[in-house]
């Protein structure tokens, strides 16, 4: 077995990052600890059955295809304990930045004494555009590898820290961070500050990413749902969503639509997103989390960049 372990952030990085030849295992980390609830102790039998729970109540996911997809690879991970040298491919939206995360909190755990380090893509060149992994040239991806930034202790356990305060039943705590800049992770501030503001605002009783979809079918007027599910895709910011999670959330606002082909809003729709009115009512799910927060107690006060407890 090799001494160098590659974990990735999807499926379709790890058929890229096997075609570069660059030695050593790699391992896929299968899942979306963005959405639904989250425990600390990752990997533990409650972790596990938590998140079958959501997986499988939300995305109907069966039982043997999370065996299958997430629990064989993550028993493959335990599997591989001789390693020396573990690196980390994750990406700057929230999506990969929360993985990340969890990651690093398992290995803080099980691997105390093995090197490990991160490649993460982002900021690449002069523009203001964000890469993912896959969007990257082979040259790029080798030059980050090579440049990849080895975590030391403190940045190891600021990372387990923030996951703890990320399941911890209180955003407020994740809100008072302030210290991000002292450790090596240079898209963690700003997917933190995206996951507060997934909480609902009190103008409307949307979040940042409702609004977002309300926004996009008056700018971009789609002619099709399909049109519709591109546009939110291609202008989400640095959320790392996929089409599924986004057919869902289309899903919970498909009252304030009148039509889907074309997508136009109803009155009540564009009162909304005007402010006039508030949707939280409607919303409101008290069996809802974001991590560890149960999402409709907390409400985020755009004005101010604050959240508040119900």
């Amino acid at each position: 077995m090799s001494s160098l372990l590659h974990i990735t952030n999807g499926d379709s990085f790890t058929e890229r990052l096997n075609t570069l030849k660059l030695g050593g295992d790699v391992i896929t980390w299968r899942e979306m600890l963005c959405e639904g609830k989250t425990l600390t102790n990752v990997g533990s039998e409650s972790f596990w059955k938590t998140r079958f729970e959501f997986l499988n109540k939300n995305y109907k996911v069966s039982k043997s295809s999370f065996i299958e997809k997430t629990l064989k690879e993550y028993r493959s991970l335990c599997n591989h304990k001789q390693q020396d040298q573990i690196v980390l491919w994750f990406e700057y939206d929230l999506f990969c930045q929360i993985n990340m995360l969890a990651v690093i909190s398992w290995l803080q755990q099980h691997r105390k004494y093995t090197q490990i380090s991160l490649v993460c893509s982002g900021k690449e060149d002069d523009s203001d555009k964000l890469y993912a992994l896959n969007e990257l040239n082979n040259e790029q991806l080798l030059d980050l590898y090579k440049n990849r930034v080895v975590l030391d202790q403190d940045d190891i356990e600021y990372a387990d820290y923030v996951w703890q305060l990320y399941c911890s039943d209180n955003p407020i705590r994740l809100e008072n961070l302030t210290d991000f800049k002292n450790y090596k992770f240079n898209y963690l501030e700003s997917a933190i500050q995206t996951h507060l503001k997934r909480f609902p605002s009190i103008a409307n009783g949307l979040n940042i990413m409702e609004n977002n979809i309300l926004d996009l079918a008056i700018a971009e007027k789609p002619t099709s749902k399909k049109a519709f599910l591109h546009a939110v895709l291609e202008n989400q910011d640095n959320l790392g969503f996929g089409d599924t999670q986004y057919e869902r959330a289309i899903n919970r606002l498909k009252p304030l639509f009148s039509s889907f082909n074309p997508v136009r809003l109803t009155k009540k729709g564009k009162e909304i997103l005007d402010n006039q009115t508030s949707y939280y009512s409607c919303l409101q799910d008290n069996n809802v989390y974001l991590g560890g927060a149960l999402k409709y107690n907390f409400l985020f006060n755009t004005q101010s960049d604050r959240i508040l407890k119900l």
